[in-house]
């Protein structure tokens, strides 16, 4: 592909918006109406312009360009535009740049503005997307803050109970990196809550993950892990969590599987 081509093409869109973005605050659009169209369109032309940088992976540029329109939008009070291109930029951040700090923070800006806007779900998807990463990061309290706060919302629901568990159980496991009587707790706390819970597979494990550490018991630890991976394919993150508290049972050196 010809990524200069499509940087010459993005610098002149851009150069485009900025024109009429400026043409917008003139005084005869003042005298005449027509300054936000000319905003509205500027938008537009960001947005394009955000997409050609992309395409020459010049990321910077390209968040740059979304982060103008992001402006704009929210002086307009277009709240979900706005949140779209956060996730866009986070997604950048996520992927391309990897600095998964910055990906947070625009997850949670594009969350904020959705909630605004009660946009629960599309908002609850932003947070998802921050407990992930929070928890990868060892920031565990705020993860298990957003997983208890969706799980919470999740079981009220008819189309979303089903959900729920996994939430609780993404957050038991949070609060076992932290602490191991934090994790008792919590599942207590789940239970009560959500009765359901109880009799998930995501339950069980944790209850004998919990046992298998009080005794410090290595091999029941493995052993139960490997019975649920069996049926329910562990992903990156839960393989992750789970080394991390097979390593506070003492004398850990091994793989997980």
């Amino acid at each position: 592909m010809d990524t200069s081509g499509k940087e010459k093409e993005a610098l002149q869109l851009l150069a485009e918006a900025d024109k009429k973005v400026c043409g917008s605050h003139g005084f005869f659009s003042g005298l005449f109406g027509g300054g936000s169209s000319r905003v509205e369109e500027a938008c537009d032309i960001y947005a394009r312009a955000a997409n050609m940088f992309k395409m020459a992976k010049n990321w910077s540029a390209a968040i740059n360009c979304l982060l103008r329109s992001i402006e704009i939008y929210t002086d307009m009070g277009r709240f979900t535009i706005a949140a779209k291109h956060h996730i866009t930029i986070a997604e950048i951040y996520e992927t391309e740049l990897v600095d998964i700090e910055k990906a947070i923070a625009h997850y949670e800006q594009a969350a904020d503005y959705y909630k605004g806007e009660e946009s629960n779900s599309s908002a609850n998807k932003c947070l998802l997307k921050v407990a992930t990463y929070a928890a990868q990061l060892e920031q565990y309290q705020k993860a298990i803050e957003i997983y208890e706060q969706v799980g919470t919302s999740a079981m009220d629901s008819p189309l979303l109970k089903y959900s729920a568990k996994e939430y609780f159980f993404k957050a038991a496991l949070c609060h076992f990196c932290i602490d191991m009587l934090n994790a008792k707790l919590a599942v207590q706390k789940y239970e009560e809550m959500f009765p359901a819970f109880s009799d998930s597979r995501e339950c069980k494990l944790v209850k004998k993950l919990l046992d298998a550490h009080e005794e410090q018991n290595i091999d029941s630890y493995t052993e139960s892990v490997k019975e649920y991976d069996s049926i329910s394919r562990l992903d990156q993150w839960l393989t992750t969590m789970l080394l991390r508290i097979k390593k506070t049972i003492q004398g850990e050196e091994e793989d997980l599987r």
